[in-house]
């Protein structure tokens, strides 16, 4: 290789890299924004009745929250897409949960479910909460997100949310498709993937930022 080619080589990946860098950081629209919220103060759930008998909360958690009611049995499909796309990828992160609200009496059914997720992939289901309760204490908990969606009969819907360390429902308010995106369908492995991976993304590299600043700040 001629000294003229090096040179001119050089010069090239100088020129070159800052651009790709700028376009590899502008294909990202969210990757430094806020998540934005679009309710302050969702009920928590400190009160309700868990699987496990251990205490629950969204308060100092980031959490995806899902309304199965009675469906458990219906919802199969839905958890092994959250599971294998959103759980297995971020459960690792210290403050991050998956509460699923139930309605009192499927403590079985949930046996049966957390089997069927561990035999599919073998991922630690502890981050997983089930959390039980009559059909007003549900219905009060998702008035409490304050969205135009609706629960069914069984007190259900395919929509899960992300509730952040503050009790606040996170979401977009520019969604190109639903203008304001305040929940995400967990039957679509295409909304998860081009959307709720991405938002996640944005809410944990949030929290991120604001702990490194918080202990830079506090260095004695």
């Amino acid at each position: 290789m001629s000294k003229s080619f090096k040179k001119y080589f050089v010069l090239f990946i100088l020129f070159l890299f800052p651009i790709v860098i700028y376009l590899f950081f502008a294909s990202g629209k969210n990757n430094f924004a806020l998540l934005p919220i679009l309710t302050k103060g969702v009920d928590d759930i400190r009160q309700w009745e868990t699987l496990s008998g251990a205490p629950v909360q969204f308060q100092d958690r980031i959490t995806v929250l899902g309304f199965w009611g009675e469906d458990l049995s219906e919802k199969k499909g839905d958890a092994l897409n959250l599971n294998q796309k959103i759980y297995k990828r971020f459960y690792q992160f210290k403050d991050f949960q998956f509460v699923i609200v139930l309605q009192e009496g499927q403590e079985d059914q949930v046996e049966v479910l957390k089997q069927e997720l561990k035999s599919g992939v073998g991922t630690d289901l502890v981050k997983w909460r089930f959390i039980f309760g009559s059909n007003d204490l549900i219905l009060n908990l998702f008035k409490s997100l304050k969205t135009p969606l609706q629960l069914n009969a069984k007190k259900s819907l395919p929509y899960v949310f992300i509730i952040d360390k503050e009790r606040n429902l996170r979401g977009r308010d520019d969604d190109e498709d639903d203008g304001t995106l305040f929940g995400f369908n967990a039957q679509s492995v295409a909304e998860i993937n081009n959307k709720m991976v991405d938002d996640i993304k944005v809410i944990l590299a949030e929290y991120r930022r604001a702990w490194k600043k918080y202990n830079k700040n506090n260095v004695p």
